[in-house]
């Protein structure tokens, strides 16, 4: 794109959306154009911030008709690269943060209508407002917007009861790619009048639209939790633990998060404040909660009956159950700590994947013999979502590792992992999406006919290909 091109465009958009709607300053773009995890930095001429839906279909809009390729951008927290713009500085980076409007809240229904900007966190005090629940929970909720959660099907750590955010999501209001706008936004619980439209534009990765609204499922308010850190022998006894607390405790089991004893040494290194639960390290450690919407006292009982079963069975070798708030936070802090702990302690190879919860045991114990045979000095970080089948199968490097290593590692680490994954019947990315990071790999491991449907789907919603070009696809 020529400057006088690029100076047109950007004339264009600033009558449509305003001085306080376009960043054309280098220091005002720079937190833009490079990813969270900081691994992808790229350009673009301008950073467009839409305050509306119509402002957002009318930069749409204009784009389609120049040709000009659109890069959706939420809170910019994503683990991918999906919403990093290229190197060109031919990409428009479309800013949906002044979007933050909650539309309606409706706690007859149990729904919540927002625009795509709002933060994650400021939807949680908006159903808290009308004493309903929100349960998408992440790391990034302080920062990620409900629209860039939707767009990746964002997961965390609730998905055990609640699911991820393609099952918290009633309906959806979607620039399309030649700016048209789709009015889903019905806070439906049975709509059999055809093609589910919005489960095309959920995980989607911004590739097929621009979502500027979103209908969020609402839950009644939990009162009660019950918390408690135990320790196993091997996954195999978590993964029959989680069985058996899922039979004694049904949906008031809400969290089951695990840690093997390298993960938790860790964070126990890594992060301040921080203490081991049990007396003796144990190889593999479940943090579990229960909750309910009221009878703290009962659900204790029950969580303390159940895990009483589970070393009579001797699939436990020790208990902690938490007795204060204090407690629990504690207990939380050393689960959400390991991602801060990894970055202090060097740079990781991170494998984001999902496999059946009854081939968890078996996958963890033919990876580690195939990782350490590619590579005899790999500290191995395993931890994640074990309730949903989530693993982050981390390798830590040394802090000095020279990028060219790291590179190569990766590549080696990656076919070694994912091939593995695939043999197990899992996915390459659970809950962080694809976007750059494994775009090219998604060929390898995602049948044929998949792709073709995938790409045709694409092709038939945006055939100039100016939807999030480069990632996903």
């Amino acid at each position: 794109m020529s400057e006088v091109a690029i100076q047109r465009l950007i004339n264009k958009l600033h009558a449509l959306v305003g001085p306080a709607g376009l960043l054309t300053d280098a220091e005002a773009q720079a937190p833009y154009l490079t990813d969270w995890l900081g691994k992808w930095t790229g350009a673009t001429p301008v950073v467009v911030r839409p305050a509306n839906t119509a402002e957002t279909a009318a930069v749409v809009k204009l784009c389609s008709e120049t040709h000009t390729p659109i890069v959706t951008q939420g809170g910019n927290t994503g683990m991918s690269g999906g919403a990093t713009p290229d190197a060109s500085g031919a990409q428009v980076v479309l800013s949906t943060t002044r979007m933050n409007r909650v539309r309606a809240i409706d706690p007859i229904n149990n729904t919540l209508t927002v625009d795509a900007g709002v933060i994650l966190a400021h939807a949680h005090d908006a159903a808290r407002s009308v004493d309903r629940f929100f349960p998408l929970s992440l790391g990034a909720q302080g920062s990620c917007t409900v629209g860039g959660n939707v767009a990746t099907n964002a997961g965390g750590i609730a998905v055990l009861r609640y699911g991820n955010t393609r099952d918290l999501v009633l309906g959806l209001e979607v620039v399309l790619p030649d700016g048209r706008i789709w009015h889903g936004l019905r806070g439906l619980r049975k709509d059999n009048t055809g093609y589910d439209l919005k489960g095309l534009f959920i995980g989607s990765e911004g590739t097929l639209g621009v979502i500027t609204g979103v209908v969020l499922k609402l839950f009644p308010q939990p009162r009660a939790h019950a918390t408690a850190w135990v320790g196993a022998e091997s996954l195999g006894k978590l993964v029959d633990l989680l069985s058996l607390m899922r039979t004694r405790c049904g949906e008031r089991l809400s969290a089951f998060e695990m840690m093997t004893a390298a993960s938790l040494q860790l964070v126990l290194d890594q992060v301040t404040d921080t203490r081991a639960p049990l007396a003796q390290p144990s190889p593999f450690n479940a943090l579990i909660e229960l909750s309910d919407t009221d009878d703290e006292a009962g659900l204790r009982e029950l969580l303390e009956e159940s895990l009483g079963e589970s070393m009579e069975a001797g699939l436990t070798n020790d208990v902690m159950l938490s007795t204060s708030e204090a407690q629990t936070m504690a207990l939380w802090k050393l689960r959400e700590g390991i991602s801060q702990a990894q970055v202090r302690a060097g740079k990781a190879i991170k494998h984001d994947i999902a496999l059946p919860i009854s081939s968890l045991a078996s996958f963890v114990a033919q990876a580690e013999q195939d990782v350490l045979a590619c590579m005899p000095d790999a500290r191995i970080i395993n931890f994640g979502h074990l309730g949903d089948g989530n693993l982050h199968y981390n390798v830590l490097m040394p802090p000095d590792a020279d990028y060219d290593a790291l590179k190569q590692r990766t590549h080696e680490l990656n076919a070694v992992v994912h091939q593995l994954v695939t043999d197990y019947g899992g996915s390459i990315s659970a809950e962080h999406g694809v976007g750059q990071l494994r775009r090219d790999e998604l060929r390898i491991y995602k049948s044929p006919v998949e792709m073709e449907l995938m790409l045709r789907i694409k092709q038939a919603m945006d055939p100039n290909h100016l939807m999030n070009p480069g990632k996903l696809l």
